[in-house]
């Protein structure tokens, strides 16, 4: 943009640092959102000596103490679960999913939820633990 050769007042605005700056918040949001949305639900996970990292793209299952079920963050029935999950898979047939369950549940219970991510035709399925 350039000045009036008249020494008349800049009348237009650079929007070019705002849309920069405004570009840069996004991606710090988008890039700290999933450790928030981890932070907010407790579950309390089982510890183990040896395991392996989660796949970043994995779609996190969690089901808490209180028997709360949430998909991604997102407190979900177990109907809501299995369609999201199908529609998921439906996506991309390959598609991660990672469990993890308060380590106060009955084993029953764990197992359940394992069944019904199955039924909604998840193959790569993993348990959460905790390092010791």
């Amino acid at each position: 943009m350039q000045a009036p050769q008249d020494g008349g007042a800049i009348t237009g605005i650079n929007v070019t640092p705002l849309v920069d700056v405004i570009l840069v918040i996004l991606i710090i949001f988008m890039a700290t959102a999933p450790l928030i949305a981890r932070r907010a639900i407790k579950v309390d996970v089982p510890r183990a000596e040896r395991h392996e990292r989660a796949l970043p793209d994995a779609l996190p299952v969690a089901l808490d103490g209180a028997r709360r079920l949430t998909l991604a963050g997102r407190e979900v029935t177990v109907d809501e679960l299995k369609k999201k999950l199908s529609a998921a898979i439906a996506l991309r047939p390959d598609q991660p999913v990672t469990v993890a369950a308060d380590r106060g549940l009955p084993y029953g219970e764990v197992v359940a939820l394992l069944d019904e991510v199955r039924a909604a035709g998840v193959r790569k399925v993993g348990l959460e633990v905790v390092r010791k």
